[in-house]
């Protein structure tokens, strides 16, 4: 799942040989290195009490600073990091616990405020793949309502995530174990497909849906995955109907919007209908059919509903206002919608994925593409399979602590907050 072949960055591959190596070092260029595997080494759980021991490599450290409450006490967090932070391995995990910030006391706020600085800093500087992120814990929450996350963020499948501040919040009880049904639009290839296909693995079974120009590659996709291919035009206003209809045993645990176009062209030169089909695609059929599913009673309680928003929707790009829009709206539903409909247990999210090596970016001009790589703190391009993997994340069962979160999928890029 994720291999692009040719799609792939053959800098990051040179960069892995003797030669590559040397020459990279001696011009003062980028040397990211490959992110996937198996991670090396324990887990340094400094918010358990674990002492560093000489010598010992790390996979991973989490540090709990909820406790935090002046400035005085952000010293803590440096002389808890400073003698163990060369000890973590490439492409290795760092995790600080925060609290809150306590609005009724302006100290304890800028002290855990503060957390979000340093935390993305140490992402920008810790290099050699390794990532860094913040879970605010809302009061009232445990272990339990962290576990998924942790697991996640702990593990290799959230190697192109990094800088990142997520908040935790109590959890709705998961639900029983047994099959799930879950619809990803846009499902006949690129990240779509690897959405349905990292999903199925978790055991869900996957309605694929893509437009009807795209039935051959859905029905492969479903037959590869055992899943049930449903071509149709998602921006139809009759689609949740006719999805719900479609859904074996009548409900859905996990609905992921997926599908989306681009029309980009500057405003001055983009008539209306690139400007309104790229809206009616990407925000306009996910609020319709959210709404139909959620009206019908289809989407259970305890389900999860992921969308695919973008970093252009949080900063923005030239000839991409269209596009740009349609993705704010969407991290404006997901924060909207999360509140409305946590009483049901039922979480909102959206992956905002950056530069991904697909077919599409393997068309962009060269010099824009390789800017689109390098710029972010892991200094390459991420894959399907990283944009799928955080769905999954979400979309666990145990995941109930997570919702109302917009989390980047874009190696730390330097593009927006």
């Amino acid at each position: 799942m994720g291999d692009t072949g040719d799609l792939g960055d053959r800098y990051v591959r040179f960069v892995g040989t003797a030669p590559g190596r040397f020459l990279t070092r001696r011009l003062g260029l980028p040397q990211p290195v490959p992110l996937r595997g198996a991670l090396d080494g324990p887990v340094l759980r400094l918010d358990q009490g674990d002492k560093a021991e000489d010598g010992v490599t790390y996979a991973g450290i989490v540090l709990d600073a909820t406790g935090l409450a002046s400035a005085g006490a952000l010293s803590q967090v440096h002389a808890a990091l400073h003698p163990v932070i060369r000890s973590v391995a490439p492409c290795g995990r760092v995790v600080v616990l925060g609290a809150e910030p306590d609005h009724a006391d302006h100290h304890q706020a800028a002290a855990q405020q503060a957390l979000e600085g340093f935390v993305r800093s140490l992402g920008k500087e810790i290099g050699r793949g390794r990532t860094i992120q913040l879970l605010r814990m809302a009061k009232g929450t445990g272990p339990s309502d962290s576990a998924s996350t942790l697991r996640f963020l702990l593990s290799p499948r959230s190697a192109y995530v990094s800088g990142q501040v997520i908040r935790i919040l109590p959890a709705w009880p998961a639900t029983a174990d047994g099959p799930r049904t879950a619809l990803v639009t846009g499902a006949g290839r690129g990240i779509g497909e690897a959405v349905a296909t990292a999903l199925a693995r978790d055991g869900a079974h996957v309605v694929c849906l893509d437009v009807p120009q795209a039935a051959d590659a859905l029905a492969e996709v479903a037959r590869r995955i055992g899943g049930t291919p449903l071509a149709l035009d998602i921006t139809a206003e009759d689609a949740g109907e006719r999805i719900a209809a479609a859904l074996p045993g009548g409900g859905l645990d996990v609905l992921v919007h997926n599908a989306g176009i681009t029309r980009d062209r500057r405003l001055a030169n983009m008539p209306a209908d690139r400007f309104d089909s790229v809206i009616e695609v990407n925000l306009g059929s996910v609020l319709r059919t959210t709404d139909a599913l959620l009206s019908s009673g289809a989407l259970r309680d305890g389900g999860r509903i992921v969308a695919t928003a973008s970093i252009s929707g949080i900063a923005g790009n030239a000839g991409q206002t269209n596009y740009a829009a349609s993705k704010a709206g969407i991290i404006g539903f997901v924060r909207a919608l999360a509140p409305s409909l946590a009483g049901r247990g039922i979480t909102v999210n959206a992956v905002a994925p950056g530069f991904i090596e697909t077919r599409m970016t393997a068309a962009v001009p060269f010099v824009i593409r390789e800017a689109g790589r390098r710029m972010n703190s892991l200094g390459q391009g991420g894959r399907p399979v990283d944009v799928a993997e955080t769905v999954a994340w979400f979309a666990d069962p145990a995941s109930g602590g997570v919702t109302g979160q917009v989390v980047r999928v874009c190696g730390q890029s330097l593009l927006g907050a």
